[in-house]
């Protein structure tokens, strides 16, 4: 579920890369300066067409990954991706895509509008994978990074999604992320392929919308809470994915869930174990938000799509914990710094 990325930043991590501005990453015999994330608003850019155009890259894990490390349960069935109604603002309105530029080019990912702690009821963050917005180990942040919630909210096909004009393929809005943090975990160990700094795999982001206004959760009318130190996957009886996903057979433009009973899958035995479910969804569907029920019968984000593997039978994403919490406190205390 990796983007392939050109990387061409070498860096060594032992301090947490801060979303703004340019952070030295060091080691005790270098150090080097990776660049600050920066995400210049260029009007026009994500097009229908260009929207259209953006492909999944990302890399498929091996299929037996995790076979012989730490906590690994038995490999699910394959759960048949589910299309979701429309319109999605009905019954997925937290779900969107996110689309962003690539050394190999425009891709695509999933992501979740989330509450914000320190704007109730206006928050602009989304939650998404690590690995759509950095490229990991030796990488660097990548560009273009926008938001479309609800993307094709009307579920359009064919000739009538080739026809349809930015009213109705992004009829919230496309938001520009102008603040993007994901944990220094991914950004030192995180790799395109083998599942390496998957249980990381997590970002969180700020976004904004041109001519300013409402926020992203006032706009669209929803915002999930999120759920950090949910019980592990031995403790919870079902879990359910939402994404867009964009490899064969899927193409993108329509979203999909699935639902089961999670398990655990271990990549390394010294890293926390993820989250497992079976899913046919594949790459595109990167980032997607994982739900659970809360004890007060409230759905909450638990974790995001993070790898799937050759076969296309499961998903496995993060369980969120201290780390993940601490991205997100960031971004929020920094957006609200920045609007005070």
């Amino acid at each position: 579920m990796r983007p392939t990325h050109g990387l061409f930043w070498a860096a060594a991590c032992l301090m947490v890369l801060v979303a703004i501005t340019a952070t030295t990453l060091c080691s005790s015999s270098a150090q080097r300066v990776l660049p600050g994330f920066s995400n210049p608003v260029i009007p026009g850019l994500w097009t229908p067409g260009r929207m259209a155009e953006a492909a999944s890259v990302d890399k498929p894990a091996p299929n037996d990954l995790g076979a012989d490390a730490g906590e690994t349960d038995p490999e699910p069935a394959p759960v048949p991706a589910a299309p979701e109604r429309a319109s999605y603002h009905e019954f997925a309105p937290v779900i969107g895509k996110i689309f962003f530029d690539t050394p190999d080019g425009p891709s695509v990912c999933s992501g979740t509008a989330v509450e914000d702690p320190a704007r109730p009821g206006g928050s602009s963050l989304v939650w998404t994978a690590g690995h759509c917005v950095h490229g990991g180990a030796g990488g660097t942040w990548f560009r273009n990074i926008v938001f479309v919630p609800l993307y094709n909210d009307e579920a359009l096909r064919g000739p009538d999604r080739q026809a349809a004009g930015q009213d109705r393929i992004a009829p919230f809005g496309i938001w520009w992320a102008d603040q993007a943090e994901t944990s220094p975990e991914w950004i030192a160990e995180g790799a395109s392929t083998g599942g390496d700094g998957s249980p990381s795999d997590f970002a969180v982001l700020h976004v904004t919308r041109q001519g300013g206004g409402a926020s992203l959760q006032e706009t669209t009318g929803a915002a999930a809470p999120v759920w950090f130190e949910a019980p592990s996957a031995t403790q919870v009886p079902a879990m359910k994915a939402w994404g867009y996903p964009a490899a064969e057979p899927f193409d993108g433009e329509l979203m999909f869930s699935c639902q089961d009973r999670p398990g655990r899958l271990s990549v390394r035995a010294d890293r926390p174990p993820l989250y497992r479910i079976g899913c046919t969804m594949n790459g595109g569907a990167s980032g997607g938000g994982w739900f659970a029920q809360r004890p007060d019968g409230m759905l909450a984000l638990v974790g995001n799509t993070s790898i799937g593997p050759v076969s296309g039978t499961w998903l496995a994403g993060p369980r969120l914990g201290a780390g993940a919490r601490a991205v997100y406190q960031s971004v929020s205390a920094r957006a609200a710094s920045d609007e005070s």
